[in-house]
């Protein structure tokens, strides 16, 4: 590889890697800050004076230090640190040029434009390959590079339905508040992400086995499908369409969420020993002795008649008690927190799920860590989420050479 991040180098598994980011909004940042947290320099390509999407799509927006609203939105902040931020009109033909010299100077080229639309500005694989042969070039779209739905726009949410998720998420349908539901956050979006990173990571591997780089499509659409897992199978296997069970288990009971007096919580009895230990916790024995409620089946059987019995009777205690009673009796359990609570548990404390990293305008920002332990080439956090195009400039001169009168005449002209 050419010239890199020296610092990056040497206690990072992808210190020797170069990755052109050309995404935007979710799914493709997503990959490539993966790849920046696993040591890879990953310059993020924008349009000048606009940038990536997301950078506006706030509230919230990060403060500085004199607690005025930054034009970088928590959005944004969530996608993009580790990596370097340059701003070129690719619309344009020097701006193409300086696309494909960086690509020249690339390992792996990341975009998630519409179907065909790069091919104009000669900056799709076909072409890219010509310059870089042994190029990893990733395309991240909707619905994939054919099929009837290829020149679709992909958006997270529509592909949560599409996809099967939503048919499986919410409320079941005899119930209040019954139908479909989408998930909290983008799940399409994310998992696509991660589908990318790990294709990417093997056709370097590949690459570094044979010399030869390859293309890599990945569908929004595609990844929904599959992350279905065993609902798929169940599904294929049986011939029979899964429904919406919302927080309960069909087979299992009580398998599901209660409310609590000041919050809500999950109680998994996988067994009758389980189920036995939790009535006794709420003062409830005879639950246990019910021919009704004795069994699993039968508690499955009778579950609109206990499950209510079950519901007042959590009610009783805190959610504090129940979390302390249930996991003293060897009832799996666990709390539903909200963000608060998540950031002040002790156990994501200490698998240090937060980092502060130094930003230019707001003094810091603190960003959710990777979940990626690695003992021997730890995840890197060197550099916050760039302003737009705070490197353009440095990398035009470290990586192409350019020279100041160079970079003045693009940024005069409003290429850069």
């Amino acid at each position: 590889m050419q010239t890199t991040r020296n610092h990056k180098q040497e206690k990072t598994s992808l210190g020797h890697i170069r990755v052109l980011d050309l995404t935007r909004v979710l799914a493709g940042p997503w990959c490539a800050q993966n790849l920046a947290d696993l040591g890879a320099e990953v310059i993020k390509v924008e349009r000048p004076g606009a940038g990536d999407d997301t950078r506006s799509w706030g509230p919230p927006y990060l403060q500085d230090q004199d607690g005025n609203n930054t034009t970088e939105a928590a959005y944004y902040l969530a996608a993009n640190r580790g990596k370097r931020a340059i701003t070129v009109d690719i619309s344009t033909p020097q701006g193409q040029e300086i696309i494909r010299e960086l690509a020249k100077q690339s390992d792996v080229v990341l975009e998630n434009y519409k179907v065909g639309q790069l091919k104009k500005y000669g900056l799709d694989y076909e072409s890219l390959k010509q310059i870089k042969p042994d190029l990893i070039y990733c395309s991240i779209t909707g619905f994939g590079q054919d099929g009837p739905y290829a020149h679709r726009a992909g958006y997270d949410f529509i592909v949560q339905g599409m996809g099967g998720f939503m048919s499986l998420t919410g409320e079941r349908d005899d119930l209040p508040g019954g139908g479909p539901q989408k998930a909290g956050v983008a799940i399409a979006d994310l998992m696509t992400g991660m589908y990318a990173s790990i294709a990417v990571l093997a056709a370097l591997n590949y690459r570094d086995r044979t010399g030869e780089g390859q293309y890599i499509d990945m569908a929004l659409l595609d990844t929904q499908v599959a992350m279905l897992a065993n609902m798929n199978t169940n599904y294929l296997t049986s011939g029979k369409t899964p429904k919406r069970w919302g927080n309960a288990h069909q087979n299992i009971v009580p398998y599901q969420t209660f409310a609590t007096s000041d919050g809500h919580i999950i109680v998994a009895a996988g067994n009758d020993g389980q189920y036995r230990k939790f009535v006794q916790a709420g003062g409830c024995p005879e639950l246990a002795d019910d021919e009704r409620f004795a069994s699993n089946p039968q508690r499955v059987k009778h579950r609109d008649t206990l499950v209510p019995i079950l519901a007042d009777m959590v009610k009783r205690k805190s959610k504090k008690e129940w979390i302390s009673e249930l996991e003293n009796a060897g009832v799996p359990c666990g709390p539903i927190n909200t963000l608060d609570e998540v950031f002040n548990d002790p156990q994501v404390i200490a698998r240090e799920m937060c980092v502060d990293l130094p930003h230019p305008t707001a003094g810091k920002v603190t960003l959710v860590g990777s979940p990626m332990k690695l003992s021997a080439t730890p995840i890197v956090y060197d550099t916050a989420p760039p302003l737009l195009g705070q490197d353009t400039s440095a990398v035009l001169r470290e990586i192409l050479q350019y020279d100041d009168d160079q970079i003045e005449n693009l940024s005069k002209n409003g290429i850069i």
